[in-house]
């Protein structure tokens, strides 16, 4: 496996024919955050690699996501009668947060100002933003937390789905419209929860407490924002989007069956993970809730990654991603009734390997298109510069 190709020479034809093409409408994202980006750019020195900013972001929002884990990690931590996290830990993960969402942002402008554009840019920062979503997300949980005045593990495994189908929808559309709509949800979540956490750390976890308007306390306002988000923004405008290109008869791809076959495996992996989560003798979910949600979001993250290596190569995307197959066999023995501590080791053992088989993923695609355009991924020298 350690020298194994997952980028065909197909794909690798199509990514020598790929063309970056992008729509971003969000007033805040244009107005706001680009000049500020523009800005930034600007002190970042000009032998810096755009995909070191890259990784550099991503590694920020893994920290967040570690640091959240030792402070609270069962999700108690924001629960009356409990110990509650540093308020130095909020202005940490707060600053943090919006660092990483800059470094996003100036990563592109960083690649066009030093000519350094490739697709391997695009692909090694959209993958890594699939990933980052169960970071992100489950960082956030941490605010409200579980118990009387929170978010139910259950409820948050579903606003984690929320999120994950938004984020696919974009390459979903990009995949059958050949452009990337960027959607609005994405900086305007990273700019309030950002300012959330600062808040957080002045006011304090007790002031979530109460009601926002009337009887509709913030945890309600929170769990709203993210379905209203992607009920009334993201979902009818990636469908708009769809449809216009299928009158305007510029879709990519002519069935339905073939539109919608990048959903597949993510559909799946849903279905099989709730499956678990319903049919688990010991309440998986009550009990290891933070491992959950990482090993469904990667799992999802592979998934997202393939899909958007096929719609930048101009290629048909897996109908089924191969980690669903240890995921169906370990629901299945789930199902057929196993002690607690069994069922337990089953979740560690497969969050594992779906982190080490996308880990692997990543790294052996990163070197694949390396190769193919003769470039370093972290920096800005020529191979045949040496």
């Amino acid at each position: 496996m350690a020298g194994y190709e997952y980028v065909s020479p197909e794909q690798l034809a199509g990514f020598d024919k790929y063309k970056y093409s992008a729509v971003d409408t969000n007033p805040l994202s244009l107005y706001v955050m680009h000049p500020f980006w523009n800005t930034i750019v600007k002190v970042f020195p000009t032998w810096l690699a755009p995909n070191l900013i890259t990784f550099s972001g991503f590694l920020l929002v893994v920290f967040n996501f570690l640091l959240m884990a030792y402070f609270d990690p069962d999700f108690y931590a924001s629960a009356p009668g409990h110990k509650h996290v540093p308020d130095w830990v909020w202005i940490v993960v707060g600053i943090l947060n919006f660092v990483a969402y800059t470094l996003d942002g100036v990563d592109g402008k960083q690649a066009r100002r030093t000519n350094s554009s490739t697709p391997l840019g695009e692909l090694f920062d959209h993958g890594l933003d699939s990933w980052s979503c169960v970071y992100f997300v489950v960082t956030v949980y941490s605010i409200f937390g579980r118990g009387s005045t929170g978010v139910s593990v259950f409820v948050l495994y579903l606003l984690l789905w929320v999120v994950l189908f938004s984020f696919i929808l974009s390459h979903w559309e990009k995949y059958n419209t050949g452009i990337l709509f960027l959607p609005w949800g994405y900086d305007i979540s990273q700019v309030t929860i950002s300012f959330v956490y600062i808040v957080t750390a002045v006011v304090g976890v007790e002031a979530w407490y109460e009601p926002f308007l009337f009887n509709f306390l913030y945890r309600d306002l929170f769990t709203s924002m993210i379905i209203g988000c992607a009920l009334c923004v993201t979902l009818p405008m990636s469908l708009l989007n769809f449809f216009r290109s299928y009158k305007n008869n510029t879709l990519k791809h002519n069935s339905v069956y073939e539109a919608v076959v990048p959903l597949f495996s993510p559909c799946l992996l849903f279905i099989l993970s709730t499956v678990w989560i319903l049919w688990s003798p010991s309440d998986i979910l009550e009990l290891h809730p933070r491992v959950f949600y990482f090993m469904v979001g990667t799992a999802f993250a592979n998934s997202t990654c393939q899909l958007i290596v096929c719609q930048m190569s101009s290629t048909r995307c897996p109908t089924l991603n191969w980690l669903l197959v240890p995921l169906f066999l370990v629901v299945l023995v789930v199902n057929l009734g196993v002690a607690s501590y069994i069922e337990s080791i089953l979740l560690y053992t497969l969050t594992t390997a779906f982190t080490l088989a996308h880990i692997h993923y990543g790294v052996r695609v990163v070197k694949q298109l390396s190769s193919h355009f003769q470039i370093y991924p972290f920096s800005l020298r020529k191979p045949n510069s040496d």
